[in-house]
């Protein structure tokens, strides 16, 4: 079920199910992975904003680096400037340009093979679920979703895409790059023996602010300052520090079991949008292990992005291994940076020439671990992984922030509350309701 601890046994044989699934897909010739040895791949990209035009970059760039042929044959953004804007860096066609909320359906039904999407987060539940059903293969930007209903959907289309033989990349870049899977490998080979605590951060400055111009509607404001407001980015506790967690889930090899927060607004103010500005979490993923998680938006304090992990035998501090010596294989990659080796490998995967790859529940798990702690902290609750996962009489189970990615398609958008939840008095679920 679900809300399994999963151990790093589980995650072998969870791999060889996954293995196993492409292979017959593979043997049957299923229509999903037919033609993936042609000398072109067609492609296109849901969400033309920095992001998004950027992991189309780094896709053109794998694709050079490994010799394939790529044809841009859609691109979909809500807002037309953003597509005009991939036209013009891409020399695109504009025909190939699609527009409005429900601009990715364009995409579902064209001819592409592997579909980008980076969209704002409350978006990709529906995108990806489109994708996977017409048959796409499928690069989803982190995080997977804003709310526990999304992030089970993104699990079940996951699911669906195994089934059907398509690989899944998530923007979880850190599991493709080299630094990160030789720690990775040297803890699993016991380097630092059993992992009894650590922590993760990423602290910082704050980002960016779109303001509201006159005669704008909901739906665009939200769209265009998504990133400030829980319901579209899902704090910056899921939109940023999902890495971190990721991370963690990734070492430790199981979820957490329980998650106790707390957070606070104190400069970003109803102009920045609903969002805390920082956030500090305590995961136990049980037999006593901790992880601390801190994050944090605001200007002028120290900055620390990265991980470190106590063992029983010896320590991490960012990638750096000490402790025992122990023997891993080598580790190989094609590019240097995480965000270009993530579409080299999701190349290979689709050509066969690599290990079939689905990293859709693994971004979803750590969607998940975020989405907790944003809980635990909006409420001052103690929020347990199975509360969000198998508990359907839990009230945080259920829980759907609004407006939903479906309201903007119907134009029935309502504004948010600009207030920002206050720990022991709202809840999650009553406050964006």
């Amino acid at each position: 079920m679900y809300n399994k601890l999963v151990t790093r046994r589980d995650f072998v044989k969870a791999a060889a199910v996954t293995t196993a699934a492409f292979s017959t897909f593979n043997i049957l010739g299923a229509q999903a992975v037919a033609g993936i040895h042609t000398s072109k791949i067609k492609v296109a990209l849901i969400g033309c904003g920095g992001r998004g035009k950027g992991a189309l970059k780094n896709f053109l760039e794998a694709a050079k680096l490994l010799g394939v042929e790529v044809e841009v044959v859609a691109v979909a953004d809500a807002f037309q400037d953003q597509i005009e804007g991939a036209i013009t860096q891409f020399s695109l066609d504009p025909s190939v340009g699609h527009s409005g909320f429900t601009a990715y359906q364009a995409v579902a039904q064209s001819d592409a093979e592997v579909v980008l999407m980076a969209t704002p987060p409350n978006f990709r539940p529906v995108h990806f679920d489109a994708c996977v059903q017409a048959g796409k293969h499928c690069f989803i930007e982190k995080p997977v979703a804003v709310d526990p209903v999304g992030a089970r959907k993104v699990i079940a289309t996951g699911e669906l895409a195994a089934k059907k033989g398509l690989t899944v990349v998530a923007g979880t870049q850190r599991r493709h790059q080299q630094n990160y899977q030789e720690m990775a490998a040297k803890i699993q080979a016991g380097a630092i023996g059993e992992i009894v605590g650590g922590s993760v951060s990423w602290n910082m400055g704050t980002l960016w602010t779109y303001p509201r111009k006159p005669g704008m509607s909901h739906a665009d404001f939200l769209a265009r300052n998504w990133l400030n407001f829980t319901e579209m980015s899902g704090d910056h506790i899921v939109e940023q520090h999902v890495h971190q967690l990721d991370v963690v889930n990734w070492m430790m090899g199981r979820m957490p079991r329980t998650f106790v927060g707390m957070g606070g607004c104190a400069r970003r103010g109803v102009a920045g949008g609903n969002q805390f500005d920082f956030f500090s979490l305590d995961m136990d993923y049980g037999d006593g292990i901790h992880i601390l998680s801190q994050c944090r938006q605001i200007d002028g304090c120290y900055n620390r992005v990265g991980e470190s992990f106590r063992g029983t035998e010896g320590y991490t501090n960012g990638v750096k291994v000490t402790g025992k010596e122990v023997s891993i294989a080598p580790v190989q990659v094609d590019h240097t940076s995480g965000t270009v080796q993530e579409h080299v490998d999701l190349l290979r995967s689709i050509r066969g020439e690599g290990e079939p790859l689905n990293r859709s529940r693994e971004v979803a798990d750590a969607t998940m671990c975020a989405i907790a702690g944003r809980i635990a902290a909006y409420t001052g609750k103690l929020i347990r992984w199975v509360d969000l996962t198998e508990n359907t009489d839990s009230p945080y189970y259920g829980l759907e922030l609004s407006p939903k990615a479906l309201d903007f398609e119907t134009g029935d958008i309502a504004m948010p509350s600009l207030e920002p939840a206050i720990p022991g008095e709202a809840t999650d679920w009553k406050l964006r309701s």
